[in-house]
C-alpha cells in the first residue's frame, strides 16, 4: 500500500477517476481549507475537535514545498476567526526535509508563529503537531520539536509504538512536560529497531499509554494524546486515567476522519475530549490508500468505488 501511495502513475489514475470520489469523501474533508473548516464545524457541534492536515508528503519538488507551507499558513489565518482549536499537523517532509533540510526549521517556526497569532486569547489546545514519518527522520523530528518549544512556540510531537526507541523518547518528553500524540505507526522496520507483529506493537502501545497516564506525567504538565481506533485500548485508558487522577480534558483521544465515527461520537458523549485528524487537499490518493493498508476491510470501499459507480459505502469497523 505504501508503494501504491507513492506511485505517481497510480495516483494520477485514481484521482482522475470519477468513481473514486466516494473514497475521497470518506477520508478527506475536501480540496481546500474552507471545505476542511466546514467539516470541522459539523464535528465541533458533536463535541469533537480537529487537527487539520494539508495533504502532501515525501515532497521532492521545491514548488510543492512552498505550496504546503502556504496552505498551513492559510488555514491558520482562517482559524483566527473560528471558535475552534488552531491545531495543525505537519510532516517534516512536507516542508522541505527532502529538498532543502536547512530551511525546514525556519518554515516550521513560521507556521508555529502563525498558530500562536491565530490562537491568541482563545481557549483550547493550539499547536503545531509534528507527524512522525519513517524511522530515518525520528531524530530530526524530535530536534525540530525541541527547537519549537525552546522558542516557546506551540509545538507537539507524534511517537510510534512500533519503534523500540519510543519508550526512551517518551520518558524524556514526559519529563519535559511535552504534548505527545501516540500512534501505532504505519511503517515497518527490522527487529533490531522495531516490533514487527501486531501483538508486540499493541503490547508496547499499552505500555506507553501507561507511561503517559502515570502520576509522574501528570505532575510534569505532560499532555497525553492517545491516537487509536481500538475501543478496548480506549476503555483501558479511560479507566487508567480515572485511577491515576486525570480529569477529563487533561488528556484526549485522536482518531481519523471517516474511521469508526460511531466510536468517536460515543467517547465525546461520555465527556471525553476527542479530536479528528482532518486532511484536505487535492492529492488525496496516497493518504486514502494507506487507510486501506492499515485496515484491509476498507478495501471493500476501494473495490466498490472502482467497479460500481453507484455503490453505497459500506460501514467500516
Amino acid at each position: 500500500m505504501i508503494a501504491l501511495a507513492r506511485s505517481d502513475r497510480v495516483k494520477d489514475f485514481m484521482q482522475r477517476n470519477e468513481r473514486m470520489k466516494g473514497l475521497a469523501r470518506r477520508f478527506v474533508a475536501g480540496g481546500d481549507a474552507e471545505a476542511a473548516i466546514t467539516v470541522a464545524c459539523h464535528r465541533l457541534a458533536e463535541g469533537i475537535r480537529t487537527s487539520f492536515f494539508y495533504l502532501g508528503e515525501y515532497v521532492d519538488r521545491p514548488e510543492l514545498v512552498r505550496e504546503n507551507v502556504e496552505q498551513k499558513l492559510h488555514i491558520a489565518r482562517l482559524l483566527e476567526t473560528q471558535e475552534m482549536d488552531v491545531h495543525i499537523s505537519v510532516d517534516p517532509t512536507q516542508i522541505g526535509l527532502q529538498t532543502d533540510r536547512s530551511e525546514v526549521a525556519a518554515r516550521a517556526l513560521a507556521i508555529g508563529r502563525a498558530i500562536m497569532t491565530a490562537s491568541a486569547g482563545k481557549p483550547g489546545l493550539h499547536c503545531l503537531m509534528l507527524d512522525m514519518e519513517d524511522a530515518s527522520v525520528v531524530d530530526f523530528t524530535l530536534a525540530l520539536h525541541d527547537e519549537l518549544r525552546r522558542l516557546e512556540l506551540p509545538g507537539a510531537i507524534t511517537l510510534q509504538a512500533y519503534l523500540r526507541r519510543s519508550e526512551g523518547d517518551l520518558a524524556r518528553l514526559i519529563a519535559s512536560g511535552a504534548k505527545v500524540r501516540l500512534v501505532k505507526g504505519a511503517f515497518v522496520g527490522k527487529r533490531d529497531i522495531a516490533f514487527t507483529n501486531e501483538v508486540e506493537i499493541k503490547a508496547n502501545y499499552r505500555r506507553l499509554v501507561g507511561m503517559m497516564l502515570a502520576p509522574e506525567a501528570r505532575a510534569s504538565g505532560f499532555y497525553p494524546i492517545i491516537a487509536t481506533h481500538d475501543d478496548r485500548i480506549q476503555a483501558e485508558a479511560v479507566a487508567l486515567a480515572r485511577e491515576q487522577g486525570w480529569p477529563q480534558g487533561s488528556y484526549e483521544f485522536e482518531m481519523l476522519l471517516g474511521v469508526r465515527s460511531d466510536v468517536a461520537q460515543g467517547l465525546a458523549r461520555q465527556g471525553e475530549r476527542v479530536r479528528l485528524y482532518v486532511p484536505f487537499g487535492r492529492d488525496w490518493w496516497p493518504y486514502a490508500v494507506r487507510r486501506i493498508g492499515e485496515n484491509p476491510a476498507n478495501g471493500i470501499l476501494l473495490a466498490r468505488s472502482l467497479f460500481s459507480a453507484k455503490a453505497k459505502q459500506p460501514a467500516i469497523p
